[in-house]
């Protein structure tokens, strides 16, 4: 079919790939990091339209048909009613918010009336929860937006010229909290209850479908958010899902329906393809293992890898619940870690350093468990993030979590996903492609690591693990 390109705006940088349309081949690349220092809360959007000049030029995109846009969740760009910014948008996990997620849950009636509307609970991050802190805070803004859009349907209505239609996707769409995967449908009501009046929304556009073409001919695909771009580009599917390795963790797997979860623990996303990606977070991952690494007067994450490869499975009796951050998963908001089982033959650094791994790992375990207790099926696991080349991660995660693991080669699978979703609207703008089915790219390069002979081990580690966790806090962890 030709070259397609995708494009990732980050928080922090734009990624352009060129891909072959039919085999997902990456031909050349280009980067630009956006003009923003740090990474604040409030960010104006034509910041991101710069970086993308910039990473686009040396004739970056010459000879491309087709462009798919990625960009960050949980940026919230207000127009007025001409289409110009009110205020520079809302991004990232922006703390001043907190209090107003607290008010949104309280004002419909608690987290099961939120689970139920659309899916998730209010997050400080979740665009609904932003509107409520800009009518509260900047009443004068809130009156004047009459548009809400998201980081990606912005950057594909001004790579359309801003036309009058404007567009998103179901996977950007679900992040909002005033969107349901459920039922495919917005929930204006939402918006009224956290902005104070009704705003426009953007049409959502199914995942094979094209938002337009510029003047000069380029197909513009639907976009999406990152996460939904990156599971597209890693090639995921039923069966299969990615736990990421972050400060913070999260898993999330392919799933054929959305799930309603009345606890919250599960926020109930749309996928790229047409299918459902719930999510279930942890507070609390790679931040353990640096934390620990302190302690012990390490310099890096490296080093207490290879510490921790010193001691043994279950770290003679060692065990760090990892909740340093307080923890979503189980809901324990207010708590702190806990180091159990210290004896005297315990009391070694390797142990320490084994303990935290284990730790960090049986934590994302129990999120794994969140989702297989709903019903949902997990052979495979894509374990994403730096960490995940450790040795100590790769010889314990395959037994901890009970399934095949797969480490991915570093690539920008967000970029690559928003490209294959840029192959696929243009095979069916030419009738050689299903609406149904997207191109079927080569597959991630991968370490593909089994539990084999150590799933007993493993078994035996997680009900130490879990032991601890139910003496600690009885009853707070039900999956």
């Amino acid at each position: 079919m030709g070259i397609v390109a995708g494009l990732d705006s980050s928080p922090e940088f734009t990624r352009i790939v060129v891909c072959d349309a039919d085999t997902g081949a990456v031909i050349r690349q280009g980067y630009a990091p956006h003009p923003v220092e740090g990474r604040p809360s409030d960010v104006d959007p034509q910041a991101w339209l710069l970086s993308l000049g910039e990473a686009a030029g040396g004739g970056l995109l010459e000879g491309v048909q087709a462009i798919g846009v990625s960009a960050q969740q949980n940026a919230v760009v207000p127009l007025d009613a001409q289409g110009n910014t009110v205020r520079p948008a809302l991004v990232g996990g922006d703390k001043r918010a907190q209090v107003a997620a607290a008010d949104l849950v309280d004002a419909l009636g608690g987290r099961e009336a939120w689970a139920q509307a659309v899916g998730c609970v209010p997050q400080a991050a979740q665009p609904v929860t932003k509107l409520r802190w800009l009518a509260k805070n900047e009443p004068e803004n809130a009156l004047r937006t009459a548009v809400l859009l998201q980081a990606h349907d912005w950057l594909v209505w001004q790579l359309l010229g801003r036309p009058l239609r404007r567009t998103t996707d179901r996977g950007g769409a679900s992040g909002t909290g005033y969107w349901s995967a459920a039922t495919g449908g917005y929930r204006p009501d939402l918006v009224e209850l956290a902005l104070g009046h009704q705003a426009v929304l953007p049409e959502v556009i199914g995942p094979s479908d094209a938002a337009g073409t510029t003047p000069e001919g380029l197909l513009i695909s639907a976009g999406t958010g990152e996460t939904m771009a990156a599971a597209f580009g890693l090639g995921i599917g039923l069966g299969d899902a990615v736990v990421s390795l972050g400060a913070s963790g999260s898993v999330m797997a392919v799933h054929p329906e959305a799930l309603a979860d009345q606890s919250g623990m599960i926020t109930s996303l749309a996928d790229a393809t047409g299918m459902h990606l719930p999510v279930v977070t942890t507070l609390n991952a790679v931040r353990a293992l640096r934390g620990t690494a302190e302690l012990l007067g390490l310099p890096d994450l490296e080093s207490l890898s290879d510490l921790a490869m010193k001691s043994t499975p279950g770290a003679h009796g060692l065990v760090l619940l990892p909740y340093l951050e307080g923890e979503r998963t189980p809901n324990l908001p207010h708590t702190a870690g806990t180091l159990a089982g210290l004896r005297r033959e315990s009391m070694k650094p390797e142990h320490l350093a084994r303990a935290a791994f284990e730790g960090m790992l049986c934590g994302l375990a129990d999120a794994l468990d969140v989702l297989r207790g709903r019903g949902v099926e997990v052979r495979r696991i894509f374990l994403l993030g730096p960490a995940a080349e450790l040795s100590a991660v790769q010889a314990s995660a395959p037994s901890l979590f009970g399934a095949q693991v797969v480490v991915p080669q570093p690539a920008d699978y967000t970029a690559i996903g928003a490209a294959r979703q840029a192959a696929w609207a243009l095979g069916v703008s030419q009738g050689t492609l299903d609406p149904r089915n997207p191109p079927a790219w080569q597959g991630a390069a991968a370490q593909v690591l089994e539990p084999g002979e150590e799933l007993a081990v493993g078994q035996a580690v997680r009900q130490q693990f879990t032991a601890v966790r139910e003496q600690t806090h009885p009853g707070a962890f039900r999956p």
